[in-house]
Order: C-alpha cells, then sequence, then structure tokens
C-alpha cells in the first residue's frame, strides 16, 4: 500500500517538497471519488447508462442491484455533500453523538408561516432536513426495518406491493437486519454471562418484555401487532460484531473498490463517484432529461436513465422546476410524534434479581385509530442499568434508538428501575388538501424554491389521540406487572425534570417536529399520480423516483427497508441481466 501521494518525477519530498494542504476531501477523490480532472473528463467525455442523484441508502440499493445484474453498467452516483462519517455515528466513539443535529441537517425549502408559526392550532411546527454529506441519513438514522403488511400497505397499487414483497429478503440482506431477540440468541448461559460483564445484552429483559406484549393487542384498544425489533444491525456475517448499525458510506466504497478492479481486469466498468457537487436543475427538452446543471459545470445526460435518490423532498423541487405540468407535491404526508419516557422498579420485572448489570430490550408495537388508514406505531426501547456512568459507551453504541434515549440523568435516578423510551410515530392524514410541498415563486434558488405547509386536520388528532393512549395502556396494563400504580413518568427535559406518577401533557409528550416524510412524488397507475407503476415520472421519458416520495400513503412503518426493497425493482427494470 503505498504511503504517500506522489507522482514519477515529484515524491517523497524531492526535489521539492510537495503538497502541504492534505483535507480528507482530497484523500477520498485521491482513492474514491472523481477529481477535479476526472469529473471535467466525464463531463466532456463521458457516457453513462445510470446517473444517480444521491448516495444514501436508496442510491446504494439501485446501484449495488445494478451492477450485480450487469457489472458493465456504467454509472455515475453525484453527490451534493462531503466526506464527513464513515460509519454509523453509535459505531464510533462517543463524542461523535453531538454530531446528530445542528449542521448536520440542512433544511432545503421554505416552511410556511401557517405551519411554522402554528396560526391554525396544533403542534407541528417543522419537517426534520436532510443530511448533506455522503452516504446521507445513513449515518444518523435509527436503523428500525419492519416489514409492513399487506392490510399496512393500505392504498398502495398491487403491482408495488406485490414488487416490494418479492425484494423484503434481499432489502434485509443488504442492511443486515436482525430480530433484537437474536442479537445474543445464539450464546449458551457461560458465554451470555461473559458477554454481559463487557457490554449490554438483549437477554432476560428483551424476553419478559417480548413475553409480556403478547397480551397488548387483547388488553390495549388498537394494538394488533408486536414483535422484538428488527434492527439494521447485524454485522456477524460481515466483521464478526454482534450489533453494528448500518450505514451507506463504506458499502458504496466497497462497491467502487470492487468495480475498479473488475474495470483493470476489463470484467466491469467502473462506477464513478462524485461528491461536493450539487445538482441545480435538470435540463429537459421535450420531456427528455437531456444534462444537469451541477454547483461544478453541466453534465450532458446523452442515453443515460436518470435516477432521483436523494429523499423526498429535494427531487420534488428538482421535478417541479424541470417538469412543472407533473403534478409533484400536491400530496404530503409524514410521521408525527410522541415522546413518553417511563419507568417501574425493577423488581417488579426481575423479583428474583437475575438481570446483569446492562439490560437492554426493543420491541415493535403496531396499531391503528380503528382503521388502516389511520395507523401508528410504538418504538419500545427498554433499559436496566445499575451503573449508568460507567456503562455509558457501551449502552450508547447498542440502544436500539437513535433519538430514543435515556438520558444520563434518567439514568441516574432510576438505577433501581427499567426505563421505557417510547417514540410514537402516527402518519399524517395524506388527503388533506392544505399540506402540500409546492413551488414557492418567493425564491429563485432552484434547490430550495419550495414551500412546505402542514395543518393538522381533526384526523390527524383522533390518530395522535389514539396512539397516546395506547402507549400509556401498554406502560400501565402490559409492561407494569403489579399494575399501573408502579409507572412512573419523566416529566422536563432530559438533563432536567422529575419522575411522578402523572401522566404527561399533550404538550409535554408531543413533539413539534415531523419525520419520515412521503407522497409528494407517490406511485400510482392514473394521470393524478406524478410516477407511474414503472417509477417513471410521469411526462418523462428518462426520469426516475426511488425513495419515500413513492409512498401513496404513509401507514406509520419505519419506511427505509421498503425503499430498499423497491430501489431493487426499480433497478431490475432498468438494467438487464446479463449470462454468466
Amino acid at each position: 500500500m503505498g504511503t504517500a501521494a506522489a507522482s514519477t518525477n515529484l515524491a517523497h519530498g524531492f526535489p521539492a517538497p510537495g503538497p502541504q494542504d492534505p483535507t480528507g476531501q482530497k484523500v477520498m477523490e485521491n482513492v474514491f471519488f472523481l477529481s477535479h480532472a476526472q469529473w471535467k473528463a466525464a463531463r466532456e467525455e463521458g457516457t453513462y447508462d445510470l446517473v444517480i442523484i444521491g448516495s444514501g441508502i436508496c442510491g446504494l440499493a439501485v446501484a449495488s442491484r445494478a451492477l450485480a445484474r450487469h457489472p458493465h453498467c456504467r454509472i455515475l452516483m453525484i453527490e451534493r455533500g462531503t466526506f464527513f462519517l464513515p460509519e454509523h455515528f453509535q459505531n464510533l466513539p462517543t463524542p461523535f453523538v453531538n454530531t446528530l443535529g445542528g449542521l448536520s441537517e440542512t433544511f432545503p425549502w421554505s416552511l410556511s408561516a401557517t405551519t411554522a408559526l402554528g396560526l391554525a392550532g396544533g403542534y407541528i411546527r417543522w419537517q426534520h432536513g436532510m443530511v448533506p454529506f455522503f452516504g446521507g441519513r445513513s449515518t444518523l438514522w435509527s436503523a428500525w426495518c419492519p416489514r409492513p403488511t399487506e392490510d399496512e400497505m393500505s392504498g398502495w397499487p398491487a403491482q408495488t406491493i406485490a414488487a416490494a414483497k418479492a425484494n423484503f429478503d434481499a432489502a434485509e440482506g443488504l442492511l443486515h437486519v436482525q430480530k433484537a431477540d437474536a442479537v445474543d440468541a445464539d450464546r449458551t448461559s457461560a458465554e451470555l454471562s461473559h458477554v454481559a460483564s463487557v457490554r449490554p445484552i438483549y437477554g432476560a429483559l428483551q424476553e419478559i418484555i417480548q413475553t409480556r406484549l403478547l397480551d397488548a393487542p387483547a388488553t390495549v384498544k388498537g394494538i394488533y401487532r408486536t414483535e422484538a425489533a428488527p434492527l439494521a444491525s447485524d454485522a456477524k456475517s460481515v466483521d464478526g460484531i454482534d450489533f453494528q448499525k448500518f450505514a451507506a458510506p463504506a458499502e458504496i466504497l466497497e462497491l467502487q473498490l470492487q468495480q475498479s478492479q473488475k474495470a483493470k481486469n476489463q470484467t466491469g466498468a467502473p462506477f464513478h463517484i462524485m461528491t461536493d457537487c450539487t445538482v441545480e436543475r435538470i435540463l429537459q427538452q421535450d420531456g427528455r432529461a437531456i444534462g444537469l446543471d451541477t454547483s461544478r459545470g453541466t453534465l450532458s445526460l446523452g442515453n443515460a436513465k436518470l435516477v432521483l435518490a436523494t429523499g423526498t423532498l429535494p427531487p420534488t423541487t428538482l421535478v417541479q422546476n424541470a417538469f412543472p405540468d407533473n403534478p409533484a407535491g400536491e400530496r404530503f404526508t409524514a410521521h408525527f410524534v410522541s415522546a413518553i419516557t417511563a419507568r417501574v422498579p425493577r423488581a417488579d420485572l426481575d423479583p428474583e434479581g437475575t438481570f446483569s448489570d446492562l439490560q437492554i430490550g426493543a420491541c415493535y408495537i403496531g396499531g391503528t385509530a380503528g382503521n388502516f388508514e389511520q395507523q401508528y406505531h410504538i418504538q419500545l426501547s427498554c433499559l436496566s442499568d445499575k451503573f449508568p456512568e460507567k456503562n455509558a459507551g457501551t449502552a450508547l453504541r447498542y440502544m436500539p434508538d437513535v433519538v430514543a434515549t435515556a438520558s444520563m440523568t434518567q439514568l441516574k435516578s432510576s438505577q433501581d428501575h427499567v426505563v421505557f423510551v417510547c417514540a410514537v410515530l402516527g402518519e399524517l392524514d395524506f388527503r388533506n388538501p392544505q399540506n402540500g410541498f409546492r413551488a414557492n415563486p418567493c425564491d429563485d434558488n432552484p434547490t430550495t424554491n419550495s414551500l412546505l405547509q402542514v395543518v393538522e386536520t381533526g384526523r390527524d388528532a383522533e390518530t395522535w389521540d389514539a396512539m397516546d393512549q395506547a402507549t400509556f395502556g401498554v406502560l400501565e396494563d402490559v409492561l407494569s406487572p403489579l399494575g399501573a400504580h408502579r409507572v412512573e413518568y419523566w416529566h422536563g427535559t432530559p438533563d432536567e425534570g422529575t419522575w411522578t406518577s402523572d401522566r404527561p401533557t399533550e404538550a409535554e409528550r408531543r413533539v413539534d417536529g415531523m419525520v419520515h416524510e412521503g407522497s409528494t412524488l407517490h406511485i400510482g397507475d392514473d394521470e393524478t399520480a406524478p410516477v407511474g407503476l414503472d417509477y417513471k415520472l410521469q411526462g418523462a421519458d428518462n426520469v426516475y423516483i426511488t425513495g419515500g416520495a413513492l409512498w401513496p400513503q404513509g401507514g406509520s412503518w419505519n419506511p427505509t427497508m421498503t425503499m430498499v426493497a423497491l430501489a431493487f425493482d426499480l433497478a431490475d427494470n432498468l438494467v438487464p441481466k446479463t449470462q454468466g
């Protein structure tokens, strides 16, 4: 392996010192990404079969499936951001937790005053943004990957449901999905005892909580489904690590290296990646995308198929500017959130005192407010931590959720308790005509000139009320063996507050920011759908959509695994499979 960036005639400080201003981005360009000179050649001379905008999980899924089908497929991936994190932040040293939020999230749209100022009432004020770096949100996601049932895909075209179901196994394989009760399931008692001395285990607590939740559908109104949390965290087959959250950067770089080697061996085409390059506008003539205006010059598309894989809202802006007759952005959905933290005495769940010092559990709980057009789910994380300060680093790595985690203040005051952290997600009514992501004539920047508006309806209030009440029911009637009076709730900020038996008020538990936006480019078989059943943008010859924008209805289930399943189906449609 070379240890110096050098050329034949200018090497190792001879005859003069070499460049003295290396950066992380320059190093990555030297090894993996297109340099300025290579980008110039790609623009002036390159020809591609697929141009993928976005380097997140969906972009990875399309590229990996396309190259598996046809190693000579010529692919260019364009990413607006630079290289930031090589891995999911939970897999990195503890200080990286501080990268969550702040400048790691950007909002390429404007919010309407109605939403931002709450002029129509309700709790929702904003929508979580994009992560503008290589790998996108995959470095900062919670990694929950439930399989939606056919009932939960209410409102979806039958063909799309079938395509998703046909690719679920492969999607779970790419994301390394494992159930929480499988993390330590193959260990003997002796091994578990040893493992418990060095890291958290998904053991007795997981089993107790999972077993108690079997009664939830019969006990709590609206609940119909419970299971051990499916998490994108199984790296045992990759590098022997028992719990490692999935992120796209390493997978994309590995794919790039594989294709580079195949290109040298003439068994495949190189996989080109351009970072720090913002696509500002799609150039189109007569319904065909012919080029891309970027922050680094214009790219001619030639005969390439263009895949928009940059989340939900940024591609909608690109479509609105390039194809104004397409009904993009007229429909919008997302998940509104309640955050509820509770605890019960550990002895109630572990009367024999068998729990090890640090035990974790995670379960997925599905419910409806009466029908599958008003879905919600509870992401339940459980923690029994006798020595929270000592265990802080390992607990962070193994916690099942990114945001819904117990704080050090909560844990230090609960060393004799099991703490339950509930992230409760409900689907926003996509039928509300007041909601939308529409062109903003007050902004002349083609990458941000869209306006997002969300107004809560009575239907949303019904769903939100139902999911909150179901969460209290699960905590008090199912998870507390000695009854509701043993449950205490946290009131205050994560770092300052108190435990009381009073349930948190609506204002305390309801979060003002939404997640999992969708439906702006929903898929369908009629002219009102912006995207056809073949994932092609209506009114365009060579533009294809992947990701949550395709969702006809939001449901409540976490969308990433289904996104990958449909991204695989898209690649199958675009790239013929070669023999041998």
